[in-house]
């Protein structure tokens, strides 16, 4: 069959890919660990179903406009304006079907052929295929743990030619969770009005933060910043709704109108009870992101401890999201060749750090109970031993 030219390029989703053999092998009877999940393991709190329950009941199951519904959009705009110091209005915000969508859409309408995307390496696995689709080429950056896996200014201006068109910056990281501080990001931001770069600040973990550090949005830098910068986030990390398809958009006016009808003409508006859900979890009263950032952190410190105990592996300890990147090239295999071993042999499901731009590592999720991580270092550290 001959395929679209668009599609030759994409490559298969490791992570789902060992996904699939995690839950193949549990319903054969094994045990499994899952360390390669990327979502809360907590339920959407109860407050937000009910109030999607009575939507439903209500009769709110019919069409919203295509780039979200109005009141909704308010809420996001009062969420940029107390949480980052930032300046919306609803025709700068698009309500997108997850972080993802919202990433998928800006890409198509602001990148042509042969453009270049600068993306700091390791990267989410996403965002490379992503500018694939779009027709453009990645650059790569690559970063270091000795940097804390962080593009620096002066790494960033060398990597700039005639053919950059735009950036992605991501604080806190997936797979790293490197946390850029303000004066990095004011650098880079520099850096970028210089050169005319437009920015997407993926901000989807921005609520998982550990060690009372402070996010800082690019976007609240300058003027000049402000109108080359997309931000993008969710409610699915935050809120764990990962199931529930809701991400959105801001950014400058005029391009946001073009993302509004490529939005239009695809998928139209997302699911209208997941917005009423999402409204909910933005105006309401709680304490949820606080207790799971708290919870997120113990776990941070007990999956850390247990690995600076192991032989033949070390790593960056993560300033926030739920992950660990894992330096895993002492055990001379690459990280495809580790997460298959360890999982054939241990039950433990990783994810190979090629699927992040860098076979020397695995990434492991710490989005699982505390008896959980135990149980997984104790499998890891004695297959570690092993080897």
């Amino acid at each position: 069959m001959q395929f679209a030219k668009r599609v030759l390029g994409i490559n298969p989703s490791l992570t789902l890919s060992i996904n699939s053999r995690a839950k193949k092998l549990a319903a054969e009877g094994k045990s499994i660990i899952n360390f390669a999940a990327g979502e809360p393991d907590f339920d959407t709190p109860d407050f937000i179903k009910k109030r999607a329950i009575e939507s439903i009941q209500e009769g709110f199951t019919k069409y919203t406009p295509a780039s979200g519904m109005p009141k909704l959009k308010e809420a996001i705009c009062d969420k940029f304006k107390k949480d980052n110091n930032l300046i919306y209005q609803p025709n700068q915000i698009v309500i997108t079907c997850g972080a993802k969508h919202a990433l998928y859409n800006i890409l198509q309408a602001v990148i042509d052929t042969d453009q270049e995307v600068l993306i700091p390496s390791p990267y989410w696995v996403s965002y490379p295929e992503m500018v694939t689709l779009a027709g453009a080429k990645s650059k790569f950056i690559q970063t270091s743990m000795k940097d804390s896996f962080k593009v620096t200014a002066s790494v960033l201006k060398e990597s700039i030619n005639k053919n950059t068109k735009l950036l992605i910056l991501n604080s806190p990281s997936n797979p790293t969770g490197a946390v850029y501080e303000e004066n990095e990001i004011r650098e880079i931001a520099k850096i970028c009005v210089e050169n005319h770069i437009f920015v997407i600040s993926d901000e989807i973990y921005e609520k998982i933060i550990f060690d009372n550090r402070k996010h800082f949005s690019i976007a609240s830098t300058n003027e000049e910043i402000y109108n080359l910068t997309f931000t993008v986030n969710g409610v699915s990390k935050s809120f764990s709704m990962t199931g529930w398809r809701i991400g959105y958009l801001a950014g400058p006016a005029e391009i946001v109108t073009k993302i509004n009808m490529i939005q239009a003409h695809s998928t139209s508006n997302p699911c209208s009870i997941s917005q009423m859900a999402s409204l909910e979890a933005l105006t309401a009263k709680s304490d949820f992101i606080e207790r799971i950032a708290s919870t997120f952190q113990q776990r941070r410190d007990k999956i850390i401890s247990r690995i600076k105990k192991m032989p033949i592996i070390s790593c960056f300890n993560p300033q926030g999201a739920f992950y660990v990147f894992a330096d895993i090239s002492k055990s001379k295999l690459s990280g495809l060749e580790f997460s298959n071993k360890v999982l054939d042999e241990a039950g433990l499901a990783v994810v190979p750090g090629e699927a992040f731009g860098d076979s020397r590592f695995i990434r492991m999720s710490f989005a699982c109970g505390l008896q959980t991580i135990d149980e997984g270092m104790d499998r890891l550290e004695k297959w570690l031993r092993q080897l």
